[in-house]
């Protein structure tokens, strides 16, 4: 089963998103970011708006490749009682490195790790690193938000293979970047255990836009469409 993540940055998107059914909530802030980072109070805040009806996940900023700076942002999201913490992996310092610290510092959350697939190979290395140290899941993502979709940075095959490569390891594993409705069906097809979205589910269809729960809505059915038989 394919499950819809609905991205949002405040307490009143949480319970949209939830009202509107998607599977997923994930929580961040696009004004800071690819994986910009919400204050610990307004983690709390969506999560008691969610109130349990979804898992909730958290993103920790866009960090350099430290593993003692991406330990202690893991520790402080873990502390707000997040489901997921979710640790974004790019190009330079030490990814191996922070994917063991993140593991060592997740207390009770689970953890996803994100590769931006604009500035870092997803390679099987990385991956078995992941699921070496315990985490859930691996996502694709993009870190440059310039109206190119992930499909733009990698052809379907190459997809298909990081897909096959994470649940051969044992992790769900997902796929988001820009993503917009006409890429549902295509993305579907190559069998990811997630699809998420931020900017689709906007009023304006920009990320920083407010969220709308007929975007919200059209994109949850369309995953539903999607689903391999």
């Amino acid at each position: 089963m394919i499950r819809m993540l609905a991205s949002v940055t405040n307490p009143e998107e949480a319970g949209i998103a939830v009202q509107a059914g998607a599977d997923l909530i994930d929580l961040k802030n696009p004004d800071d970011g690819a994986l910009g980072a919400l204050p610990a109070g307004t983690i709390r805040a969506c999560l008691a708006a969610v109130s349990g009806r979804r898992p909730v996940s958290a993103t920790i900023g866009d960090l350099p490749m430290d593993p003692e700076t991406v330990a202690a942002a893991v520790s402080r999201t873990a502390a707000t009682g997040v489901d997921i913490v979710k640790i974004g992996l790019t190009a330079g310092g030490d990814p191996a490195g922070c994917v063991g610290a993140a593991a060592r510092a997740r207390g009770d959350a689970a953890l996803v790790g994100v590769i931006l697939a604009d500035a870092l190979s997803p390679t099987p290395d990385l991956i078995h690193a992941m699921a070496d140290a315990g985490f859930l899941g691996v996502m694709l993502d993009t870190g440059l938000k310039d109206d190119r979709t992930l499909r733009d940075h990698l052809p379907a095959d190459q997809l298909a293979g990081f897909i096959r490569q994470g649940r051969d390891a044992g992790l769900l594993a997902g796929l988001a970047g820009s993503l917009r409705l006409a890429d549902i069906a295509p993305l579907a097809a190559l069998g990811p255990s997630i699809l998420g979205f931020r900017g689709a589910l906007c009023r304006g269809g920009a990320r920083r836009d407010e969220l709308c729960p007929d975007r919200i809505a059209s994109v949850v059915q369309a995953v539903r469409d999607a689903q391999p038989a």
